[in-house]
């Protein structure tokens, strides 16, 4: 298939992409844009890059500046005749702060999903030389030793955990703190139940997907082998 033939000939979908990059970009500028150039994901990606600036963004840039000048009448009309409901002013560019609980949910009819993922949903996931899926062998290698350090949770690696804040779009990285004020992990995404949240949230399915401090702390020291930066921490235990 197209796709099979774009992936199997890139540079950049091979199981040895990070080495074969490294070198390019040692090589000759000119021996770099030459090698980029005849890469077919890279040309398929310059062609699709050329035809949005050329052609969809104007009419995209067209069609939101008559959406952004009808909302004002809108949202005005909506002020006047919903007078005990309560609008929310458009948060972009400013500071959010949200709150929630760490909890699981019911996604669908016998599909419960509990609050925490470990380690070993990683390792069940791993798929050798897979772009998406390989794990470094030191990584396997320390969850067959369980050595997780200070940071395992009843002998299992806590990876993430979800909880019902009320994120949106740009909440990704943003710091999650208990009720202490203590970092416990960081947002980076919504669980596919609760995507529509933007527009209604749900509190029974809209979940937040935060990456547990633990484990990043335990990539940081037991796995990238930079502990002395963990010494540096005041660790809440």
């Amino acid at each position: 298939t197209k796709a099979n033939e774009l992936y199997d000939g890139s540079i950049f979908t091979q199981a040895d992409s990070k080495t074969r990059i490294e070198e390019l970009l040692n090589k000759d500028p000119k021996e770099i844009a030459s090698t980029l150039e005849s890469d077919p994901i890279f040309k398929m990606m310059s062609a699709i890059y050329g035809f949005y600036g050329s052609t969809i963004q104007p009419q995209a840039s067209k069609i939101d500046n008559e959406i952004n000048s009808k909302m004002k009448t809108y949202m005005r009309l909506q002020m006047e005749v919903m007078k005990d409901k309560r609008f929310y002013p458009d948060a972009n560019s400013t500071l959010r702060v949200t709150y929630g609980k760490t909890e699981g949910y019911s996604a669908k009819d016998a599909v419960v999903y509990q609050t925490h993922t470990y380690l070993d949903g990683v390792i069940a996931k791993y798929v050798p030389g897979d772009y998406e899926f390989d794990l470094p062998q030191k990584m396997i290698d320390l969850y067959e030793k369980k050595d997780y350090g200070r940071y395992a949770d009843n002998g299992k690696m806590p990876v993430c955990f979800i909880a019902s804040n009320h994120t949106s779009g740009g909440n990704s990285g943003s710091p999650a703190l208990n009720g202490k004020g203590e970092l416990v992990g960081l947002n980076f995404d919504r669980a596919w139940e609760g995507t529509m949240s933007d527009i209604n949230y749900d509190v029974s399915r809209c979940r937040n997907i935060m990456v547990d401090i633990r484990y990043v702390l335990f990539v940081v020291d037991k796995f990238a082998g930079a502990g002395y930066l963990v010494d540096e921490m005041n660790i809440a235990e």
